[in-house]
């Protein structure tokens, strides 16, 4: 992709290189107050930032689509120091995790449910033992479930009295063993660690193609010649393996981050930024949705169908299903622009707000406006996007606004 030209750039207060020039930074520890970050090299490449890194700990707890880089969140609660920051779409908790890690508070909201489940999860502090205990023991007990017994027709009855989506999009025996799984939970301690294993499981066990997880268009029933391993590969009609598979990750990365954090209250809120009461900050870290790009409810809704979430997907912010016509921008605009003022509510005066967000329509100029608030800087950095068929890049805007 081209970069923005020079004139449109200065014309939006644009600074830092659109390139992949220079060594990128990756020293985050060394942030201080008077680190410049309009002058640090954001383009980050592979081998510069490496997905594990990217990922780590509870990061990857479960796949998400639109999460931004936890380091950038890292350099600007290392410059800023806020002693609570809120973010106002906090979708799988970025901004919180890195927060707690620092020892800063955090409030988090968002409209999605199940985004709201995955970021408490994330955030749990646990007995590791008894959770290691409950993980092991879950899988032994569906091992045991899943044998071939004279009962086996009960399973029989719960696979026809599943939604039509679950029954669409997994093969019969993968939905047997996730329906087992499910029925174990509520005799644990952790149920909501085992629900996240369940969905991420139930994701990886879809009738899709390998290459395809994020933006499956319909059921894959046949074998097909697979992208990703350059072969030919048959759709999945098994669970059990990713239930064990996901289980040990998750205990994985649950005690790494336990051995990393800081400690510092978190609160996650299951509403609408535009409307609820969001407690004193000084400081927001976000990054909000694209207009007319993610259906953020569509993305899970293999998790909603399995555990019983309560869906507001006609709530959602740009999604994709409202296009992004005129009037769909126009609405994106209007409702971002009351989701920043209820925020700055919360903000003492001089208080800052950062948004880290693919402007392409230059949104953000009319909606900072609209706020009455001052444009610090606005950095652009190039984003090469490394996962699935996505491997097109991108630039991405950094919007630091004072109060």
């Amino acid at each position: 992709m081209a970069a923005p030209s020079i004139a449109k750039n200065r014309r939006l207060g644009i600074t830092g290189n659109p390139d992949y020039d220079g060594t990128p930074f990756t020293d985050f520890a060394s942030v201080t107050s008077a680190t410049r970050v309009e002058d640090l090299n954001l383009n980050w490449r592979e081998r510069d930032l490496p997905e594990r890194e990217r990922t780590k700990h509870v990061h990857r707890l479960h796949p998400y689509l639109g999460k931004f880089v936890p380091q950038l969140v890292e350099i600007f609660l290392r410059k800023y120091k806020p002693a609570t920051v809120i973010d106002p779409f906090c979708g799988s908790g970025t901004t919180l995790i890195e927060a707690s890690t620092l020892g800063t508070a955090s409030i988090g909201c968002d409209i999605s449910e199940f985004n709201c489940l995955l970021t408490q999860v994330k955030l749990g502090e646990y007995d590791l033992d008894l959770l290691e205990r409950e993980i092991n023991d879950v899988l032994t007990r569906l091992h045991l479930e899943l044998r071939p017994t004279l009962f086996s027709n009960g399973r029989s009855e719960q696979l026809r009295s599943s939604s039509e989506y679950l029954q669409t999009w997994l093969a019969p025996k993968a939905l047997s063993q996730l329906l087992v799984y499910r029925s174990l939970i509520p005799d644990y301690t952790y149920q909501d660690v085992l629900r996240i294993v369940l969905s991420r499981a139930a994701r990886s066990a879809r009738l899709t193609t390998h290459f395809d997880l994020d933006f499956p268009k319909k059921p894959q029933t046949e074998p097909y010649e697979c992208y990703k391993h350059r072969r030919t590969c048959h759709p999945t009609d098994e669970a059990e393996k990713f239930l064990v598979r996901y289980s040990l990750d998750t205990l994985r990365r649950i005690k790494e981050f336990a051995q990393i954090r800081a400690k510092a209250t978190a609160q996650v809120i299951c509403g609408d930024s535009r409307e609820v009461a969001f407690p004193p900050a000084d400081m927001v870290i976000t990054s909000p949705p694209y207009v007319g790009l993610i259906d953020y409810h569509e993305q899970h809704r293999y998790a909603y169908e399995l555990l019983g979430l309560q869906t507001r997907e006609s709530e959602e912010i740009g999604p994709a299903s409202g296009g992004s016509s005129r009037a769909a921008v126009g609405r994106y605009v209007d409702d971002m622009t009351d989701v920043f003022r209820n925020a700055m509510r919360a903000l003492e005066p001089g208080g800052r707000m950062v948004v880290v967000v693919h402007d392409r329509r230059d949104l953000y100029a009319e909606i900072g406006k609209r706020l009455g608030v001052k444009t610090e800087y606005r950095l652009r950095r190039h984003v090469n996007r490394r996962t699935g068929r996505r491997a097109t890049d991108f630039f991405e805007d950094v919007i630091v606004w004072r109060t």
